[in-house]
């Protein structure tokens, strides 16, 4: 009797242990593991929104962009009232920093340098990518193409403008009602002419000169 006692003792403390090597190799679950699996999905992040998104031409009215280039700087006083759209954009790529280090990477001589093209940016990459696919609208205006005048560059395709813009510093009446004229440069109109006298080859800058840093703020009277 005593045997079978010791024999029914081993296969208790045989089964106890075989139990415990199980739960072992098997662990409850975490229980913050759990909560996380269980947890909602993230919400999408939405898109900033830009400084001037929806703003009006009030607002947008006696707004200057400063351009400080390696040459020196450029100030430009934005048109609203002309060109709405065209303006905003603009405003918002020399707030959001987009304009910073991309060059002026055309020049037609005595004519216009063109600038607002961000894949020649340091800072080159999806986001900027995707503001240069944005297109805008065609907002010809009564204003001459004249010296001075900043307007938007385009394809022959209607509404094809998206980041590119030129600076006349030379006259340009077969552009008028065409292109959207959307400012005029108040000061620093001959950092312009000594971007556009460079060396180029094919309208390309042999050293393209880089805007360091644009900046919005009231035009100083």
């Amino acid at each position: 009797m005593l045997r079978a006692l010791c024999v029914s003792v081993v296969l208790i403390l045989i089964l106890l242990i075989c139990a415990l090597v199980t739960l072992a190799q098997n662990p409850a679950p975490n229980t913050e593991t759990q909560k996380k699996a269980n947890a909602r999905p993230a919400e999408p992040a939405v898109p900033k929104a830009d400084p001037f998104d929806g703003a009006t031409v009030e607002k947008m009215t006696g707004q200057c962009v400063t351009l400080d280039t390696e040459s020196g700087a450029i100030v430009i006083e934005v048109l609203p009232a002309k060109a709405p759209e065209t303006v905003r954009s603009f405003l918002n790529l020399a707030a959001t920093g987009a304009l910073d280090t991309t060059t002026f990477s055309r020049v037609v001589k005595a004519f216009v340098i063109q600038g607002g093209n961000l894949s020649t940016s340091e800072k080159w990459g999806i986001e900027l990518a995707a503001r240069m696919s944005r297109h805008l609208p065609d907002e010809p205006t009564e204003v001459k193409h004249v010296r001075g005048i900043v307007s938007m560059a385009r394809g022959d395709e209607a509404n094809s403008a998206t980041t590119h813009f030129f600076i006349l510093v030379g006259d340009g009446p077969h552009l008028d009602g065409k292109f959207t004229a959307f400012g005029r440069v108040i000061t620093g109109i001959e950092v312009a002419d000594a971007i556009n006298r460079a060396p180029a080859e094919n309208e390309k800058p042999v050293v393209p000169v880089r805007i360091k840093h644009a900046g919005v703020a009231q035009c100083q009277k």
